[in-house]
């Protein structure tokens, strides 16, 4: 199988050095971490239209060579995008199909946008600030669960990297650093920039999310709406002498300063 050229490696890592604010001390994961190359999008689209290809069927449709074909097939196999299927024939070698993986389907057809945006707004319209703080509430316990899935470790660092480590999956850059003895999340991009930008509730939806990943009550400290280069959580004042295990607070103690100001 082929990999990728020597020249795209440097330059993503290039790219990803010269890049401010960016902390890459772990190193860059070049297969998983990667953007799609523009020459990908077309297969990820053919692939979601047609179920799956072989090498000779995307060759035709795309008007490259096979080679070209395999090459862009085995980085989006590493990215975790395509999985290859063998089809048994009646004799020979068995022939090889690709597909998407769920991954690749959420990559291939990821424009949520405005859908996001609109039920957003919809929710931000409700007037009983009850009925809106527990919907809210209910969206964030079960992002919470959704996550929870892929969470490992027991002490509030380890709760913390993992959610690092699930956000990155997903392009999202989170880093965990120490500061006053204690481990403090940084977010050094927005994962919801457009919402975050009109509706400031979506912080607090946010903190009862990584306060209920965590297991530790969290507030916002610093936040790039605010113009600080970053959002930081730290364990709240109030419960920074609790145990590693102790369980997180309500959601309706978490996040209730934000809402009372929307």
């Amino acid at each position: 199988m082929s990999k990728w050229s020597k020249k795209e490696k440097e330059s993503s890592g290039r790219l990803t050095r010269n890049m401010p604010g960016c902390n890459v001390s772990g190193g860059l994961n070049w297969k998983r971490d990667m953007e799609i190359f523009p020459s990908d999008i077309t297969i990820l689209d053919l692939l979601r239209k047609c179920d799956s290809m072989s090498v000779a069927e995307l060759s035709q449709a795309m008007g490259v060579t096979a080679t070209a074909v395999r090459q862009r097939l085995t980085r989006l196999m590493g990215q975790g995008y395509v999985v290859r299927r063998a089809e048994r024939s009646k004799r020979g070698r068995p022939a090889h199909r690709y597909e998407l993986t769920a991954a690749g389907r959420r990559k291939a057809g990821a424009n949520f946008a405005d859908l996001a945006m609109v039920l957003w707004e919809e929710i931000r319209r409700i007037k009983d600030p009850d009925v809106r703080r527990g919907l809210l509430q209910r969206v964030s316990a079960r992002l919470a669960s959704m996550y929870s899935q892929g969470m490992e470790g027991t002490t509030l660092r380890e709760r913390l990297e993992s959610i690092a480590r699930l956000f990155g999956e997903r392009n999202v850059p989170l880093v965990v650093d120490d500061e006053e003895m204690l481990p403090v999340l940084s977010a050094l991009a927005c994962p919801y920039p457009d919402l975050a930008e009109k509706d400031r509730a979506i912080c607090a939806m946010e903190r009862q999310m990584i306060s209920d990943l965590a297991g530790e009550s969290m507030r916002l400290s610093e936040c790039r709406l605010d113009g600080d280069s970053r959002c930081a959580f730290t364990v709240s004042r109030s419960h920074e002498g609790a145990g590693k295990n102790s369980a997180a607070p309500t959601g309706a103690s978490r996040g209730a300063d934000e809402e009372s100001q929307t």
